[in-house]
This record gives C-alpha cells, sequence and structure tokens, in this order.
C-alpha cells in the first residue's frame, strides 16, 4: 500500500501581526513598504502555499543514479532554450554583466550570493553561468519548489536545485550533499536574504546560512548583485504598457575565510562584507546613499 505523503503547513511566527495590519488585504507594493517599515527584511511579500514532506527517499541531491544525471543535463539544456525565449519576448533582459573575471579565476568550489527580487534571477543567473564559461549552478531552493512547484515542474525539480527539507532525515542528505559538491569544486547559488521582495532595489540585511557553508568547506563566497532599471522599451503584453526591466549583473570579488579567525568570526566577517560590498554597488549605480525607511526605537 502505497503511503501518503504528508502535508506540512508552513509554520508562519509572524501570522498574528499579519493579521492585525491586515496583510492579506495589502498589495505587494504596500507590503514590501511595510516589511521595510517595521524592519522584517526577512518575510517573504507572498505567501508560501503548503507543501509535501520531501523524504529521503524522493531526492538524489548527488546525482548518483544514471536517471538524475540525464535529466540534469535535459532541464539545463532546455532551461536554455526557455531562458533564450523569455529574453526574445521581452520577458527580462540582461544589459551587462561586469566582473566575469572574478569567477572565471576561481580554482574551487563557492557559495554564490545574490539578492532575490523575482524568478528572473534564477534565469538570470543561469545566464551568467554560461557567459563566465561554466557547465553547472546549483541552486538552493525553499520545500516547496520541489515538492509541490507552482510552474515549469521539470525545471524546477531537476535543474541543479537543492531543496531544503522539513524532514530532519532528508536535511542531512543535503548538508551532505552541499558538503561534498563544493569539495567537487561545484558552484552553489544561495539567497542570503532568505526572503523575496519582488523588484526590491535594496540590498537586505542577510542570514548566516550561506557564510556558514563557505566557512564550514573552506570555500569562498562569491557575491553577486543585480541592479534594475527600466528600458526604453514597453510590454506591450500589459494594459498599462509597463516599461521592460534591464539588469545589470555585477560580479564582485570572492571573499575567503580567513586563517587566524574562529568559525564564528568568519561567518560574521565574510557576511558583513558581502554585505557592505553589495552596498557600495547599490549606491555607486543608483547615485544614492541607502537608507531604509524602517522605524528607529
Amino acid at each position: 500500500m502505497k503511503k501518503e505523503k504528508k502535508l506540512v503547513v508552513l509554520t508562519d511566527e509572524n501570522a498574528e501581526w499579519k493579521k492585525e495590519v491586515g496583510w492579506d488585504n495589502l498589495s505587494t507594493e504596500e507590503r514590501i513598504e511595510l516589511l521595510e517599515r517595521v524592519g522584517k527584511f526577512d518575510v517573504d511579500v507572498l505567501n508560501d502555499p503548503p507543501t509535501y514532506e520531501l523524504l529521503p527517499d524522493e531526492i538524489d541531491y548527488e546525482q548518483k543514479k544514471l536517471s538524475t544525471k540525464i535529466k540534469f543535463k535535459i532541464a539545463n539544456w532546455l532551461s536554455q532554450i526557455g531562458i533564450n525565449n523569455f529574453m526574445k519576448k521581452g520577458m527580462f533582459a540582461i544589459k551587462e554583466i561586469k566582473g566575469i573575471g572574478n569567477w572565471t579565476k576561481l580554482k574551487t568550489g563557492a557559495i554564490l550570493t545574490c539578492n532575490h527580487f523575482g524568478a528572473t534571477d534564477s534565469f538570470i543567473m543561469q545566464k551568467v553561468m554560461k557567459a563566465c564559461g561554466k557547465k553547472r549552478l546549483y541552486r538552493v531552493v525553499r520545500e516547496g519548489n520541489y515538492t509541490n512547484p507552482p510552474v515549469l515542474k521539470f525545471f524546477m525539480k531537476n535543474c541543479g536545485v537543492l531543496p531544503l527539507s522539513s524532514n530532519m532525515q532528508t536535511m542531512k542528505l543535503f548538508l551532505r550533499a552541499v558538503d561534498n559538491m563544493l569539495k567537487k569544486g561545484e558552484f552553489i547559488l544561495v539567497y542570503p536574504e532568505e526572503s523575496m521582495w519582488p523588484d526590491y532595489k535594496k540590498p537586505k540585511p542577510l542570514k548566516d546560512g550561506a557564510f556558514k557553508f563557505a566557512v564550514k568547506n573552506n570555500v569562498p563566497v562569491l557575491p553577486v548583485f543585480i541592479t534594475l532599471e527600466n528600458s526604453e522599451f514597453t510590454d506591450k503584453k500589459t494594459k498599462e504598457k509597463r516599461p521592460i526591466i534591464t539588469h545589470t549583473v555585477h560580479i564582485l570579488e570572492p571573499i575567503y575565510p580567513k586563517a587566524e579567525l574562529s568559525a564564528k568570526e568568519n561567518i560574521k566577517y565574510m557576511k558583513d562584507l558581502n554585505y557592505e560590498m553589495w552596498v557600495k554597488v547599490y549606491e555607486d549605480f543608483y547615485g544614492k546613499k541607502l537608507e531604509y525607511t524602517t522605524l528607529k526605537n
């Protein structure tokens, strides 16, 4: 008899607060404005739907099976075709990739950090990978993107995703896979803000996770910050004919752990420096000082 899959209802520690502010009645823009004002930078703007628990036997993180390897190659091939089609249709555009040499000169595996402003940033990083002459890019994603993907099911399950899990045994496999992949020289993309705010231009405060992976495996963090600006072209498929957003990808200098620091000190050092580098790109590109509307106590 087939075992019934366990439905995971995600616990939202902000549920009461959201109810008080009328979260469900707010637009995306109003939610972003509110979250910045109260300093809740790690809260997703979009509500995560219930998903299913990812069990250990449902994922082949390290692609040990032949079938997994084949699906990975097919998914990567299809993704490149899809990305090119998306760009031709004006769904997103890359204006420039700066600092390609900062990635190509790496001799080891690395954790890539990138600001998270929508589904397109994953496509952009896929395109950047090709421009840098790299064959593989793995991405850490939330559990539901794998067990209950909202769109592009085959792509989400096979194109180098490393899903987190609410199952402890699955998470052990995840952590072991991350360690082994980095030792083999692979590149793993992590969104260190741990939240997605659509089209948000500012860098948000970072969490420790990405930097723990790097420190544990003694590999660098490669910071990437993507800036957004309106182009002269408009999206004719929308009623309001919104301008098509173009993206400039800034690949920054890699950050290496320091031998003289403890693991805890290195995590803080790398995280703080990553954030400072992002802030500099933001201020230089947009020509203004980074300021949040966060209320001061």
